[in-house]
């Protein structure tokens, strides 16, 4: 560990380090100084002349940079500094976040507004049957589809965070192979976050949380150059109680979703077979992979997870609504139709989808998405009447483009097709009334 590198914990009752606190560019510095002079041979550290020769600058300049300093610097210096201290491209970012007292975009402190939300959500269930999570800025879990419900049941719990799950949760250290390993991961992740948003009391928190752990500790003090943005293309090895603990290989898949800014979703992907493995290239870097082959698929997941009734756990229907946007309106009567009081569906008219709610015996609720159309072909075949009507045709209005000359040009092919149809049915309905005439023995 490089002396210095990293303040103090605070005593208890007193304010906790902001992220920057806990590592902040000084000590990223001369971590970075001292690994660039392993890595050219030097038997020691780069010294600070040799750094400030080679960006242009002064030895008192950048001394007092590793010294807390915050000069205004532009991109060639931050990049020539990158280059002399021998980064990657995740401390190469690190140190630029660091350097501009993190992330410039403003995050926002909730799950977007009801469409981003919805939007998103749509997007990890059309992952299925990949398992498919979202975690905000500090990695707490705040969307996942039915598959990761089903193999990480874990995600379903108020409060759920990916972090404290996977280094600090008993059940984590029994599901990960090679634990060790995972965690030194994920604190790389951490060092790479603190740079990112440093003033962010949550991750302050967390790296705490994680520090005050008797193991967890000691990975934080070890390595201390090393950061990592995510953990995109990496290969996990886990035993899981839901795949009666054989032994699978997956590999994450990270994405940065524009319209939520700080978020991560995260798309596990069967490993495969050595005959159709191939090298992972998304990070630039291979995959190392393990020669023992999982001998399971994925789970037989039930039929709530297919692509026509993709479904996820909410607390409330009134939560669920929240998905149908600004304009939701419900349809309490055909809900009822379809499942008495354990059934809400709330229309979109934005975009023509239904949230559709439905209650389990255990008393949880689970959510599907479909569309106006998929609706009506469920709903009973009986003729609405009253407000029920008034419902039917509000969804039936859905499903028509919003235009009126253009939805009255279907609605009139609709008719006729309609026509021919009912003309068709009856020529058959009297034909099999003959032929069963016939049959019939005269009295």
């Amino acid at each position: 560990m490089v002396d210095g590198a990293f303040a103090p914990c605070p005593d208890t009752g007193s304010e906790p380090l902001s992220p920057g606190q806990l590592l902040g560019h000084p000590g990223l510095l001369r971590a970075w100084r001292a690994v660039a002079g392993e890595k050219l041979g030097l038997g020691g550290p780069l010294s600070q002349v040799e750094v400030a020769t080679a960006i242009g600058r002064s030895r008192g300049w950048y001394q007092n940079l590793e010294n807390g300093a915050r000069p205004k610097m532009d991109r060639e210096v931050l990049d020539a500094l990158a280059k002399v201290l021998l980064l990657g491209r995740d401390e190469h970012q690190a140190l630029v976040l660091a350097l501009m007292d993190g992330a410039l975009t403003t995050i926002p402190d909730s799950f977007g507004d009801e469409t981003v939300r919805r939007d998103l959500q749509m997007m990890l269930d059309q992952q299925l049957p990949n398992p498919a999570y979202l975690t905000d800025r500090v990695w707490n879990i705040i969307g996942y589809n039915a598959a990761m419900a089903a193999l990480w049941p874990w995600v379903k719990e108020p409060g759920a965070n990916l972090i404290r799950w996977a280094m600090l949760s008993d059940e984590a250290r029994l599901q990960y192979v090679d634990w060790q390993h995972h965690a030194t991961e994920y604190v790389k992740l951490l060092r790479f976050a603190s740079a990112q948003y440093p003033h962010d009391a949550e991750l302050s928190k967390l790296i705490t949380d994680v520090k005050a752990d008797l193991v967890c500790g000691r990975f934080w003090d070890t390595d201390i150059a090393a950061v990592s943005e995510s953990r995109d293309g990496h290969l996990f090895k886990m035993i899981l109680p839901s795949m009666d603990y054989q032994p699978i290989e997956v590999i994450s898949h990270v994405l940065f979703p524009v319209s939520l800014p700080g978020a991560r979703a995260v798309i596990i992907t069967w490993a495969g077979t050595d005959e159709d493995a191939t090298p992972a290239t998304v990070t630039g870097q291979p995959t190392d992979r393990t020669p023992e082959r999982p001998s399971v698929p994925w789970p037989d997941l039930p039929p709530v997870l297919s692509a026509q009734a993709v479904r996820r756990l909410t607390a409330t229907p009134v939560e669920a609504a929240e998905l149908a946007g600004p304009h939701a309106v419900p349809l309490p009567l055909l809900g009822a139709l379809l499942g008495g009081n354990d059934c809400h569906l709330v229309l979109d008219p934005d975009t023509g989808t239904v949230i559709h709610s439905s209650r389990h015996a255990d008393g949880e609720w689970d959510v599907r998405e479909s569309s106006a159309a998929d609706l009506l072909d469920e709903l009973p075949a009986r003729a609405p009447a009253g407000e029920t009507l008034a419902e039917y045709k509000l969804l039936l209005r859905a499903t028509l483009p919003d235009d009126p000359a253009e939805a009255t040009r279907i609605c009139e092919a609709q008719l006729r097709e309609a026509r021919v149809r009912l003309e068709t049915l009856t020529e058959v309905r009297n034909e099999l009334a003959d032929s069963w005439a016939a049959l019939v023995p005269l009295v």
